[in-house]
């Protein structure tokens, strides 16, 4: 995943970019880019590698070096970016936020015409830069915009910095959200709202799906108009988004309330106290907690200081270490207590397994896990929130191969809560993980706690349902 922040106003932008930039924080975790356009001095541009730190420490000397009123920035997971392009209708800065499924395919096509890529990401070419040589194809930036969204197969929002203005395009079926914020000397873009406050802006305007709009310290003009269908991630309510954010005028904290109350109010199970598992599961559990009158506590403490971000390091065993040796069990909290904790979802389910047997040996007497959304059954093919890297890594994928003794299986039987094998895969995962009881949210019941319909979400994860 990854998150991207640009700034364009009537005095120097540099400072809004670092901050609105390092307020995406939470979306990446390996390379961040800024390019920032002075019309003076022209392009500057810098990419560094987070793996090791964090962004605000390793831009701060770019902070100091960098001018000029108009800049973008990059929060990644993938590409080191941003891409800056010397093109036939001008130079231009260009960040994404892509997942591209043919990418092979198109590689291909640039290669049969003796073209080559500079770039390298995680062993393979660079998915921005691919972006930046479709949009170069174009005979002007919005034509080749539209190149990549009639080309491409998965998603791309992105953010193009230009001489005069940035432009921004959300991919064409809406998925990752682009806001455009407002403040008296100029404009703000962003993937996550919640970048604004401390900075000065507003919320001004929503991107539609495929919509392309140009943003100038004076003001925004469309380019090109948003399309009918829209399938925004339905992840970014329940898990990526930080809980202050907004995405189609929704809070993301909010929708987090109601998907604890609909897990509350198809629950009876009894118990002593509430917990959500820190941090995405800290809304669910409250919103549990509020509906069911239940008293809500902290028997697990995130230990932030120096154990921030479980997902950081690139080798497995180390993840998986920095994930238990963050979350802190409070024996005097949970010691012979029937609890029930809330999570966002379960993915391949180690962590969570290690998390149950530090709440055991604490002295719980039960441990009744209740999960935000429905299981994660089918990888996602557009913007890699099922972090898994592997289909059969899927905590439910596991358990149908136990249960059938192969994977060649019909998804559809086990994404229905009404039928015999969703029940079997859920009480297999149950035993693989150690609770007491499992219950996951109902597809019908996140959608309506997030507030769009169906049509409008992408819900493939859980469904299979979603397409290109």
């Amino acid at each position: 995943m990854s998150g991207f922040f640009g700034s364009i106003t009537k005095n120097d932008c540099v400072t809004d970019v670092y901050y609105g930039t390092d307020y995406h924080s939470h979306l990446g975790t390996k390379r961040a880019g800024m390019a920032v356009y002075d019309p003076q001095t022209g392009f500057q541009r810098a990419i560094h590698s987070i793996e090791d730190g964090y962004f605000r420490n390793k831009f701060e000397n770019n902070l100091k070096e960098f001018r000029g009123q108009s800049g973008i920035g990059v929060i990644s997971d993938t590409d080191a970016q941003p891409m800056l392009v010397h093109s036939h209708f001008g130079t231009f800065a260009v960040t994404t936020v892509c997942k591209i499924a043919n990418l092979e395919e198109i590689e291909q096509k640039f290669l049969n015409k003796r073209q080559h890529f500079t770039e390298n990401s995680q062993g393979g070419n660079n998915a921005s830069e691919l972006v930046a040589m479709l949009i170069s194809e174009g005979d002007d930036i919005v034509n080749g915009v539209e190149n990549v969204f009639s080309v491409l197969k998965g998603s791309c929002s992105m953010l193009i910095l230009t001489e005069s203005g940035i432009i921004a395009a959300r991919d064409k079926l809406g998925r990752h959200p682009i806001v455009i914020g407002k403040r008296g000397n100029g404009y703000a873009l962003a993937s996550e709202t919640s970048s604004f406050a401390n900075l000065g802006f507003t919320v001004e305007y929503y991107l539609g799906p495929g919509e392309i709009v140009k943003v100038t310290a004076e003001g925004y003009e469309q380019l090109r108009k948003p399309g009918k269908k829209m399938q925004i991630c339905s992840f970014l309510w329940v898990y990526y988004g930080y809980p202050p954010a907004f995405y189609e005028g929704i809070n993301v904290e909010a929708s987090r309330y109601r998907c604890g109350a609909c897990l509350a109010k198809n629950d009876d199970v009894e118990a002593d106290l509430v917990a959500g598992i820190p941090d995405s599961g800290v809304g669910h559990g409250l919103g549990y907690a509020n509906e069911r009158k239940l008293p809500y506590m902290r028997p697990y403490i995130k230990y932030t200081p120096t154990w921030p971000r479980s997902f950081m390091p690139q080798n497995q065993e180390l993840r998986d270490l920095v994930a238990k040796m963050k979350l802190i069990p409070n024996p005097a909290l949970i010691e012979g207590k029937r609890a029930v904790f809330l999570d966002d979802s379960i993915v391949r389910g180690t962590q969570l397994k290690d998390n149950v047997q530090d709440i055991y040996k604490a002295g719980a007497k039960e441990v009744h896990m209740r999960i935000a959304c429905p299981p994660l059954t089918y990888p996602c093919e557009f913007l890699n929130f099922s972090r898994s890297r592997a289909t059969s890594d899927l905590a439910s994928r596991t358990a149908i191969l136990q249960l059938e003794g192969t994977e060649e299986v019909d998804l559809k039987a086990y994404s229905d809560p009404g039928t015999d094998q969703y029940k079997a895969m859920v009480e297999q995962i149950r035993k693989n993980l150690g609770f007491t009881t499992l219950r996951y949210q109902k597809l019908d019941d996140l959608v309506e706690a997030i507030g769009l319909p169906k049509e409008r979400l992408c819900t493939h994860c859980w469904d299979g349902t979603s397409y290109f």
